[in-house]
């Protein structure tokens, strides 16, 4: 297939005719779009399908990525950057008098992931295809996902995210990929035999969506395989027929209801058991799925380990445990010791979090109603393993309560996280810190009970994406001054260092960073009708709103600024614009009302001509992929300030860093290997260390002494309780003052002071602008080893056994 300008036009003009059913005289952009997509899509299968052959004829090792989440964004224009047919695409589009820019704004954003978590497994597909790794990703094809955010009188909204409401052209549909997925009913068992048969009394069919994942430079594709939900028995058509409606389509409207919407609310015990439903209908899904292949090709699982690795992203898929042992021993007849041995050589797991709460339990009496067979095989997994650790260590009582399987407290539940670790043969965190603290905490006592299985593999960002595509003029600097290997590999970004040090080139990338910083004023201005200035300092914090991660604090400190410059307007401030993005949990109270404050903030400050000249506050609604590749460019500051010890790495860090943000942040997850590559003085950092959060908290604290020893923190809840940003309601913040005053778990007040004052020591920098060159120019070129690439090629070299390119 020719990728001509001309070879191109013809071929988008036939997907227009012959796919989309339009006359270019009538097309639309959103008509473009799609036969844009499908004429890319015609040059991608044939890699697709020769990388399967070729992977099926070497009889290579594959790996299998199962994860709730993928947020994988928009496809067209990193698909097009990896295949290098961006130009090729952009003039056959502008001489049929195409935008391709505003036909590629129309793709929707996949709503299937809600944050990091999913954006790294969106990256570690792209690495896996960019490294030639034979690999198949798996997940839920949500049809809503995760939900779309409007902001209302400065509340959260939720409406549903329809992403798929026309189609999704990047999918092929594999109806004859389909498993039964069973719930329910009794297991019966045969004296003597290890084997026993489940009975369910629910089932459900689980089908295949393939998406194409495509590494740099086609490379290799390989595929993204998602899962939809529909009914055995669509209808039955006897109930309906006697007027039964509801019951002729409870099937099909249970089916659904499972595939709907991303982490629903586990708040109530209908959340907790569609929840549970979801982990084991995508794990099942694809843990049969790989059994076919592999048995299609050889005939039988004794060499499984040998061909198999399934990583499993975080406590999600751990059900994966339980039913590859269910499958080994059950359908395929295999001894109890050799099925464990081999569901120990295939699993690998991914921690991504030491909240006790995203360590997911589950009722043993929910367990039992939905998944009999699988608690079998946990309480018998359990029995060996407390054996083992009596004979072992003749363990008392409370190292069993730590190791066991089954929490026996506060209501028999199944901790998810500890049979995700004793079924892998590693687990790993995801940056160093975590990493250690993960031995030191959660997984303490199991780490003494299996020595050697943790290890740390810190996560990393595709720079495909989070540079070529999302910062050109950048990556297109880089090359011609670090040669164009650094396009290729990353870590290569360190020979382009002398742009720090060299006016001409110094100036080249300030002036790139500004022109990022108008496109975004410029969306701003378009979608909220805030008017901003590209010479101010873009301050910007963007992720998930939860307490831990501490929007609260920077919108304290902003609170703290405005007053600074009401009580002395005359004086000279170093302007800013304060820029905030996230969603927070439907649930998640606390939460909404940190989004309810930074937007009152925001609406104070901006309508303020005391202040408005020198201080701006933005919070920017229904944060996404697609909104990251506008945001990043054009940051100057990236706020990585959490609790210290609880964010497990962080990959926002690394993409502002990528594209020459400072930082400003604690030590905490990345950030502490980060500052170490580019060099502490090129990092703001603040806050008690992880060890002294625990410390702190064992103690106790008085958080209204916390409080009144900071008179500027003093000076700042006053104003919450005066009703300054609520419209004087004077009760409406209560929680948040409550949140300081009564044990300050986050240490928000704790912190406050020192953040203040490294931002104080931020707005010194910030004038003497040579200088901040200088230290962007660093952070930039010394971030390529938290590319993706890297940490691919650790699991594949440390626990995947299997070859990279």
């Amino acid at each position: 297939m020719k990728n001509t300008p001309e070879a191109v036009k013809a071929d988008i003009l036939a997907k227009l005719s012959y796919a989309i059913g339009k006359d270019r005289i009538v097309a639309k952009n959103h008509d473009w779009l799609a036969a844009t997509i499908l004429a890319l899509r015609d040059r991608i299968i044939d890699r697709w399908q020769e990388a399967t052959r070729d992977s099926y004829q070497a009889e290579a090792r594959r790996v299998y990525y199962i994860s709730l989440e993928f947020l994988i964004g928009r496809l067209l224009r990193d698909a097009l950057n990896n295949l290098d047919l961006n130009n090729a695409f952009k003039q056959a589009l502008s001489e049929l008098n195409v935008d391709i820019n505003l036909a590629e704004a129309l793709e929707p954003d996949a709503a299937l992931g809600n944050g990091g978590l999913g954006r790294l497994a969106a990256c570690f597909m792209e690495s896996m295809a960019s490294l030639d790794i034979p690999a198949y990703g798996y997940g839920i094809r949500y049809n809503h996902g995760i939900f779309q955010q409007i902001i209302k009188d400065g509340w959260q909204i939720e409406l549903p995210e329809n992403w798929l409401e026309d189609g999704n052209p990047w999918e092929f549909s594999r109806r004859e990929a389909a498993y039964k997925i069973a719930f329910g009913g009794h297991v019966e068992s045969t004296p003597g035999k290890t084997a026993h048969t489940w009975h369910p009394n629910e089932h459900l069919l689980a089908t295949a969506f393939d998406v194409p994942m495509v590494g740099w430079r086609g490379k290799r594709v390989n595929t993204l395989r998602l899962w939809g939900a529909r009914a055995v028995d669509p209808i039955h058509l006897q109930a309906f027929n006697s007027g039964d409606f509801d019951g002729a389509l409870a099937g099909s409207r249970n089916a659904e209801i499972l595939t709907r919407v991303l982490y629903p609310s586990d708040s109530t015990p209908q959340g907790q058991e569609l929840r549970l439903r979801q982990e084991y209908f995508a794990t099942s899904a694809a843990i049969q799925d790989i059994m076919r292949r592999h048995t299609q090709q050889y005939k039988g699982v004794a060499n499984l380990a040998d061909k198999v690795a399934i990583q499993i992203n975080d406590t999600h898929p751990a059900i994966a445990v339980a039913e590859l042992m269910r499958l080994l021993i059950d359908i395929h007849g295999m001894p109890w010791d050799t099925a464990w041995s081999t569901t120990q050589k295939v699993l690998s797991y991914t921690n991504h979090t030491l909240l006790p709460e995203a360590l997911e339990t589950w009722p043993v009496g929910l367990f039992e109603r939905l998944l009999p067979r699988h608690l079998q095989i946990i309480y018998a997994i359990n029995d060996l393993m407390l054996a083992e650790a009596h004979n072992k260590f003749n363990a008392d009582d409370e190292f069993i309560r730590s190791v066991s399987l089954i929490d026996e407290g506060a209501g028999r539940r199944v901790k998810m996280g500890n049979l995700a670790f004793v079924g892998s043969h590693s687990i790993n965190g995801v940056s160093a810190l975590h990493t250690e603290l993960m031995k030191e905490s959660v997984f303490r006592d199991l780490n003494t009970l299996y020595p050697g299985r943790i290890n740390n593999k810190t996560n990393g960002i595709t720079p495909r994406r989070w540079l070529h595509n999302c910062n050109p003029e950048l990556s297109k600097l880089l090359a011609e001054v670090g040669g164009a290997e650094t396009l290729d590999n990353a870590e290569k970004l360190t020979q382009a260092a002398r742009i720090a040090d060299d006016a001409t080139l110094s100036k080249r990338f300030a002036d790139i960073k500004v022109a990022n910083k108008a496109v975004l004023a410029k969306y701003v201005k378009t979608h909220m009708g805030i008017d901003l200035d590209p010479t101010f300092m873009f301050d910007v914090q963007v992720k998930r709103i939860h307490e831990y991660k501490r929007q609260l604090l920077n919108i304290l400190q902003v609170i703290d600024h405005y007053l600074a410059i009401k009580a002395n307007p005359s004086a000279s401030f170093v302007p800013r614009v304060k820029i905030f993005a996230g969603k927070a949990a439907p649930s998640y109270t606390q939460a909404k009302l940190i989004i309810k404050l930074a937007n009152e903030v925001a609406n104070v400050v901006n309508a303020d001509p005391e202040v408005n000249k020198q201080l701006k506050v933005v919070f920017m609604p229904n944060y996404n992929v697609s909104l990251a590749e506008i945001i990043v460019p054009a940051t100057d500051l990236s706020e990585q300030i959490s609790t210290a010890g609880m964010e497990a790495s962080g990959t926002g860090n690394m993409k502002f860093g990528l594209n020459g943000a400072l930082t400003i942040g604690t030590l905490d997850g990345a950030n502490v290997e980060m500052r170490d590559h580019v060099g502490a003085e090129n990092f703001f950092i603040f806050g008690l260390e992880a060890h002294e959060v625990e410390r702190r908290r064992a103690k106790g604290i008085d958080g209204h002494g916390v409080v009144e020893n900071s008179p500027r923190l003093r000076a700042v809840l006053r104003e919450l309780s005066k009703g300054t940003f609520s419209a004087g309601n004077f009760q409406q913040y209560n929680a948040i003052a409550d949140s300081i005053y009564h044990g300050d778990w986050f240490m928000v007040g704790q912190d406050f002071d020192g953040y203040v004052e490294a931002q104080e020591a931020v707005s010194k920098a910030w004038l003497q602008p040579k200088d901040w060159t200088r230290m962007t120019i660093r952070n930039s070129v010394n971030m390529g080893w938290f590319s993706s690439d890297r940490t691919i090629r650790e699991y594949a070299r440390d626990i995947w056994k299997v070859p990279t390119n």
